[in-house]
C-alpha cells in the first residue's frame, strides 16, 4: 500500500474542513514559537495532526477526510442544509459536577442495572425540564448538558462520558434490533466536534423503522420528536448499541413479568411500558392493528389490539375494556393464553374507502363526506367535540376532533393540524 504524503499546512482562519480546524484545536493548547512556545510541543502538535489525517485514510475513513492537503469537500444535510455538524459540539469524559454529583456510582464499578422504562423516565426528566444545551454547564444531577452527557445520565453512568467513550458501556447490535433505552452513536475521529453526535432511541415511528422517536439534547433544549434515520448528516455511520447494564423488567422490580402499573396505560400515557406491550400484542396476532409503530405514546391501537387480545381469552365488558391490567399483561410476558385469532376477511383489516381529497374539509365546505368523516370520529371515540351533529357542513367541531385523532397517532406540528389528509383517512376508517 501506498502511504499518503502529507505536508505541514498553516490552518486558513475560517476553513472549516477537518484538517485545519483539528491543527487550530491543537494548537490552542500551547503557544507557538514565536510567542516562547517550546519546540517539542511544536512538533507533537505538528504530529498530532498529520496523525489524525493519516489515520483517517488509512482506515477508510468518512470520505470528506481524505484529502492530502487536509482540506475537506462540505456535504450536505438532507433538506438541503450544508452544515455538516449537528450543531452541538460536545465536552469530553469528566467527572460529575454540582450538587447532583453525590449521588451516582463510583467511578470503575459494575454497569448500574436500569431497566429499559428507567432510562425512559430519566430521558423524558430533561425533556420535561426543557434542559438548555451547553458543553460547559451542568444540570442539578451533575450530568454535563451536552447530547453524550445526556445520554450519560439517561444510563446512570459515573461520569460524564463523551462519544468516544459511550460505546465501552455498551453493546453494539443491528438497528433492527432497536429498543427504547438504546442509542445511535456516531463518533467522528477526525474531529470530535465536527459532526459526532448520540440520540436516544424512544421507539420505531413508522412500520418501515425508517424513522424513529429520538430523545436528543441539542441547541437550544432537550427535545423529544419523530426522526428520520437519515436526518443527520453522516446517517448512515450512526451505530446502535446497547447499555450493558439493562434489563426489561419493570422500574424497581426487578422482574420482567411484573405489572407495571394501570397508570402507564391508557390516553396521554408516554413511555417505553407501552411500547413493550405493543411489541408483545404484535408477536401474539395484534399486527394489523398497528400501521406505525408500536411507540411510547399510548394510540388508538394499542387500545385495539389489547381489547382484541383479551377477547381470545374469553373476556367481556370491564375486563376487555382494551387497558391492560395485572391479568392481560401476565399472560403477554409468560406467553401464556390464546393469541388474537386472524381477521374475519383473511387476517388483514377492510380496506379504507378511497379518500374524496382535501378540499372536502375546509371552512365552508358542505357535502357527505364531512358527514362521514364525523360519524367515523365518532365511531372511534373522537367525537367529544361535537356539540350537536356531526352533519354536512364542516366546523370547528370537525377540525378539533380530526386533531384529536391525529394526536392519538402520535403526530404534532402540520401533521395533527385537524384537517384529513390520506393517511388520516386511511387510518380512521381501516
Amino acid at each position: 500500500m501506498t502511504l499518503p504524503v502529507f505536508e505541514e499546512y498553516e490552518p486558513a482562519v475560517d476553513c472549516a474542513c477537518a484538517g485545519c480546524v483539528a491543527h487550530r484545536r491543537t494548537a490552542a493548547g500551547t503557544p507557538p514559537l514565536r510567542r516562547g512556545g517550546h519546540p517539542a510541543a511544536h512538533g507533537a502538535r505538528r504530529a498530532l495532526v498529520l496523525a489524525t489525517a493519516a489515520g483517517v485514510a488509512l482506515t477508510g475513513g468518512a470520505a470528506w477526510a481524505a484529502a492530502p492537503s487536509g482540506h475537506a469537500p462540505q456535504t450536505a444535510r438532507p433538506g438541503g442544509d450544508s452544515d455538516t455538524g449537528t450543531g452541538s459540539p460536545q465536552g469530553q469524559a469528566g467527572p460529575l459536577k454540582g450538587p447532583g454529583a453525590s449521588g451516582s456510582p463510583s467511578a470503575g464499578s459494575a454497569p448500574r442495572p436500569l431497566t429499559r422504562a428507567e432510562i425512559m423516565d430519566r430521558a423524558q426528566n430533561w425533556v420535561t425540564a426543557k434542559v438548555p444545551y451547553s458543553m460547559e454547564k451542568y444540570w442539578s444531577d451533575g450530568y454535563r448538558q451536552d447530547c453524550s452527557g445526556y445520554v450519560s445520565m439517561a444510563w446512570g453512568l459515573a461520569g460524564n462520558e463523551w462519544t468516544g467513550s459511550l460505546s465501552a458501556y455498551a453493546t453494539r447490535i443491528s438497528r433492527q434490533d432497536l429498543l427504547p433505552g438504546d442509542i445511535l452513536l456516531f463518533h467522528n475521529p477526525a474531529d470530535p466536534a465536527r459532526g459526532s453526535h448520540v440520540t436516544i432511541f424512544g421507539g420505531w415511528a413508522n412500520s418501515a423503522r425508517t424513522s424513529y422517536l429520538a430523545y436528543e439534547q441539542t441547541k437550544p433544549t432537550t427535545r423529544k420528536q419523530n426522526t428520520p434515520l437519515g436526518y443527520w448528516t453522516h446517517s448512515d455511520k450512526y451505530l446502535a448499541y446497547r447499555y450493558k447494564g439493562v434489563s426489561d423488567g419493570a422500574a424497581g422490580s426487578g422482574s420482567s413479568t411484573a405489572f407495571p402499573g394501570a397508570s402507564r396505560f391508557g390516553p396521554g400515557a408516554d413511555n417505553a411500558h407501552v411500547t413493550r406491550l405493543g411489541q408483545m400484542l404484535v408477536a401474539r396476532g395484534g399486527k394489523r392493528f398497528y400501521t406505525t409503530g408500536p411507540g411510547p405514546r399510548w394510540s388508538e391501537a394499542d387500545r385495539r389490539a389489547t381489547r382484541a387480545f383479551q377477547q381470545a381469552q374469553g373476556w367481556k365488558g370491564a375486563e376487555a375494556d382494551g387497558l391492560p391490567g395485572p391479568g392481560t399483561w401476565r399472560l403477554l410476558v409468560t406467553g401464556g393464553g390464546r393469541s388474537i385469532a386472524g381477521a374475519a376477511t383473511g387476517g388483514s383489516p377492510a380496506a379504507a374507502p378511497a379518500f374524496p381529497g382535501r378540499g372536502r374539509f375546509k371552512p365552508g365546505a358542505s357535502n357527505s363526506h364531512v358527514e362521514r368523516l364525523g360519524r367515523q370520529l365518532v365511531k372511534k371515540g373522537f367525537g367529544a367535540h361535537y356539540a350537536s351533529g356531526p352533519g354536512p357542513r364542516w366546523t370547528e367541531a370537525d377540525r378539533r376532533n380530526v386533531e384529536a385523532f391525529q394526536r392519538a397517532q402520535g403526530w404534532r406540528g402540520s401533521l395533527a393540524d385537524g384537517y384529513p389528509g390520506p393517511e388520516t383517512w386511511r387510518r380512521l376508517f381501516a
